[in-house]
């Protein structure tokens, strides 16, 4: 069967598809809700597409794939199979430099705020991340930098302002004076929304958007618009990094069609378990098969450490994170003393609010 057959062949259905080069290797790794449509977009409308996947599109030769019950499936078994396999045409098309990290930095004559790639570049100083977008990152630090006034064009100096400050961009620290004390108060404002523990910033922020697009400043207002746009940017992704990194154990129940569902057990970004369970079980043999299987996948002890936050975990956290908010299933979070003997009835009142929580989603 040559390739073209094979697209034509393929199911509509959730998988993993593999493509490959005239030496059989797999260059490249994806996923998709329905397989036949996105592998067909590959060949079809190639005017579309970016140089880096006309390249690829040019040596695939032959393919493979994978069926998985779920979407959800699909892009958890395509993080597991790229950091596996290390597809090229993967690497490519993602910049291995592409997660940055913020750091307060320490090692100057005041804290400033800076984007590196080495979590570890200025010692002890405050680190915040990874993220994955740099242009992100540097567009949310300057509506952070501009709004607050500490945009100093002359950080090392002490004795003279610089020409931000002239410009009302800077506070003046840069000249001493009382600056140095009321620019500390703002860099532990910034410190505690990066924490996404104080919003003032972000609303302050929202406040003069709104402000210009009052006084039909559209130009402003798209300024700020993309200013708070990416500072929500940066405070969602450290909300995925602090779910993951607390190892949470979370129980998922996903439709697959309406005779079966799946049952899938995480701990962080982790799938310890997963099992199709067909539509005939009763009530009470689906609590019991779902309450055993936490049992026995979570009642193991674990070092109740948080976990380290790769990139591989990070692309997993965000599948898994974004999965259990957009409620396309049901799941409940599982902690560790529900699982101590003698706390038996508080895990049979979970699991059957869990049954209960997707039975009605289904029924919508």
């Amino acid at each position: 069967m040559n390739l073209a057959e094979k697209v034509a062949d393929l199911p509509l259905s959730p998988g993993v598809y593999l493509m490959k080069d005239s030496l059989g290797h797999i260059i490249y790794v994806g996923k998709a809700k329905q397989l036949k449509k996105r592998v067909q977009s590959y060949f079809h409308k190639a005017k579309g597409h970016s140089p880096k996947v006309k390249q690829l599109v040019r040596n695939i030769r032959d393919l493979d794939y994978r069926l998985t019950d779920t979407e959800f499936e699909a892009f958890m078994l395509e993080c597991e199979l790229i950091k596996e396999i290390k597809p090229m045409y993967n690497k490519k098309m993602k910049n291995p430099l592409a997660y940055s990290y913020i750091a307060i930095r320490t090692d100057t004559a005041y804290r400033q705020l800076a984007v590196t790639y080495d979590p570890a570049e200025y010692g002890d100083s405050p680190y915040f991340g990874p993220y994955t977008s740099r242009s992100t990152v540097e567009r949310a630090l300057q509506g952070i930098k501009e709004s607050q006034k500490i945009l100093c064009s002359t950080p090392h100096s002490k004795n003279a302002f610089c020409l931000n400050h002239s410009l009302g961009l800077c506070i003046g620290m840069c000249g001493g004076g009382e600056a140095p004390e009321r620019y500390g108060e703002i860099m532990h404002r910034v410190e505690g929304l990066l924490n996404g523990n104080d919003h003032r910033i972000l609303d302050e922020l929202q406040r003069r958007m709104n402000l210009a697009a009052e006084n039909f400043e559209f130009e402003t207002a798209a300024k700020y618009r993309d200013y708070y746009t990416a500072v929500r940017a940066l405070l969602q992704k450290e909300k995925v990094i602090g779910f993951t990194g607390q190892n949470k154990n979370i129980v998922v129940l996903e439709s697959v069609n309406e005779q079966a569902l799946k049952l899938i057990l995480i701990q962080g970004s982790e799938i310890l378990f997963r099992s199709r369970l067909e539509g005939t079980l009763s009530g009470t043999q689906l609590h019991a098969v779902i309450q055993s299987a936490i049992t026995d996948c979570f009642g193991k002890p674990s070092s109740g450490k948080p976990i380290e936050i790769s990139r591989h975990k990070l692309d997993e956290a965000q599948i898994i994170y974004s999965y259990l908010k957009s409620r396309s299933g049901s799941y409940a979070l599982i902690p560790g003393e529900w699982l101590e003997a003698g706390n038996e009835t508080v895990l049979t009142e979970a699991v059957g609010e869990l049954i209960r929580s997707y039975s009605a989603g289904s029924a919508l």
